[in-house]
């Protein structure tokens, strides 16, 4: 390993970067001294409300040691010699470039998965399960761990053999290798309904009724192309409830949780699905799908140019460069990129929730509807409801749900 200016350069912004997140955790946990919103007085006692806040403050502290443990991990891992040390004994097996390719991302993924589990097993068993939402087994909890590990498996190693001959033996690589991830993601988005999803959970048909009529003539009304209203049993593992869409051109399909079902009158859940169809007719879905090719072609383009380079190489110890180890080491040295990106994507998709609330008050004719939805769903969920700013533009892709109740409030005024 060589302290040379890669070396500082990204010890630096790593620390730097942990160290931003932690100040805007510290100012949120501040802000839970602000008095309750006025929208929630009467609906929230003062227990209630001191709840809320206990739960913000629970799931800060263990983001805060979960973030803090990454960091060390990474860091001893490599000012240890860890990355050098692993492709010695990756090349020791004398395979090949392609499969010790594969066998040294797989094996840092692996660790990276195994290293957080004690952290899941505490959200899920502990404090999930303190605050009354963890309904997930111990054997749900290893069965998605391990269908998770076999679905990476299946999906992801035959990607990276690809990008690995790639790299290695085409011009151009980083457009062909754009194209190619742009192409599976897309067909992946295509399948996970059919072939993916159902691995996890259940889905079912939404019953006859009151409620199915009136989302089929919400649907029909904005011409929205909606073929099956499904219910999925997310009880299985949360008491959280949600809803979302999902599907492609005249295959569209609504997935409503079932705590979602239970918990909310019918022109509440017309509402919520009046907001996953203004997502639709304002074409959020697929400017975040250009934005993502847009982006997942700029970082292609810059792997392009940082590949197999010396300096970088030295700054991590290891001897011999390659496609694999790059990779690797444009992960890491890229994360502020990520992280900046990750910021204004935010910023996109606080503005498009805004944009879908103010069409579902429009095509619902009842803002007050969705307003009181996301009221109960706030309240259900323990949601922090005085988020400080700064947290809020770092971390939050919905704008916090007070300020989407005072919008509703004045569309319908």
């Amino acid at each position: 390993m060589q302290v040379n200016e890669w070396f500082v350069a990204i010890s630096v912004l790593l620390v730097l970067l942990w160290k931003v997140d932690f100040i805007a955790t510290l100012l949120n946990l501040k802000s839970l001294g602000t008095p309750m919103p006025e929208e929630f007085r009467e609906m929230l006692s003062e227990e209630e409300g001191e709840r809320s806040r206990d739960y913000t403050r629970a799931r800060a502290n263990i983001g805060i040691g979960e973030s803090f443990f990454s960091l060390v991990l990474l860091l001893a891992f490599w000012w240890l010699g860890g990355f050098g040390w692993l492709d010695e004994v990756v090349r020791g097996l004398g395979w090949g470039d392609i499969p010790h390719g594969i066998v040294y991302i797989a094996t840092l993924a692996l660790a990276l998965q195994i290293a957080g589990l004690p952290f899941d097993v505490y959200d899920t068993f502990v404090l999930e399960e303190r605050f009354g939402f963890n309904r997930t087994t111990p054997g749900t909890f290893v069965a998605d761990f391990f269908k998770g590990l076999i679905l990476s498996a299946v999906l992801g190693l035959p990607l990276l053999a690809a990008l690995l001959w790639l790299f290695a033996q085409v011009p151009f690589a980083w457009l062909w290798g754009w194209g190619l991830v742009t192409v599976f993601s897309l067909a992946l988005a295509y399948v996970a309904p059919t072939w993916i999803l159902p691995l996890f959970n259940k889905f079912t048909p939404l019953e006859e009724g009151e409620l199915k009529d009136e989302i089929h003539a919400m649907a029909d009304k904005c011409a929205f192309p909606l073929r099956e209203v499904c219910v999925m049993d997310g009880s299985k593992r949360s008491s959280k409830a949600n809803a979302f869409f999902t599907g492609w051109g005249k295959n569209k399909r609504i997935a409503l949780f079932d705590t979602l079902v239970e918990n909310h009158t019918t022109p509440e859940l017309v509402g919520v699905l009046a907001h996953e169809i203004g997502h639709f007719k304002k074409r959020h879905i697929v400017k975040s799908i250009v934005l993502s090719i847009v982006t997942t072609g700029m970082l292609f383009f810059l792997l392009g140019l940082m590949l197999e380079n010396r300096g970088l190489f030295d700054a991590f110890g290891v001897g011999e460069t390659s496609v694999y180890v790059s990779l690797v080491l444009f992960g890491i040295l890229i994360q502020p990129v990520n992280d900046l990106l990750s910021v204004l994507g935010n910023v996109l998709s606080r503005k498009h929730e805004f944009e879908a609330d103010n069409f579902a008050a429009d095509a619902t004719g009842e803002p007050g509807a969705l307003a009181e939805a996301l009221r109960k769903l706030s309240r259900d969920n323990l949601s922090n409801l005085t988020p400080h700013p700064f947290y809020v533009f770092l971390n939050y892709s919905h704008p916090p749900v007070v300020d989407r109740i005072r919008r509703l409030k004045g569309v319908a005024a």
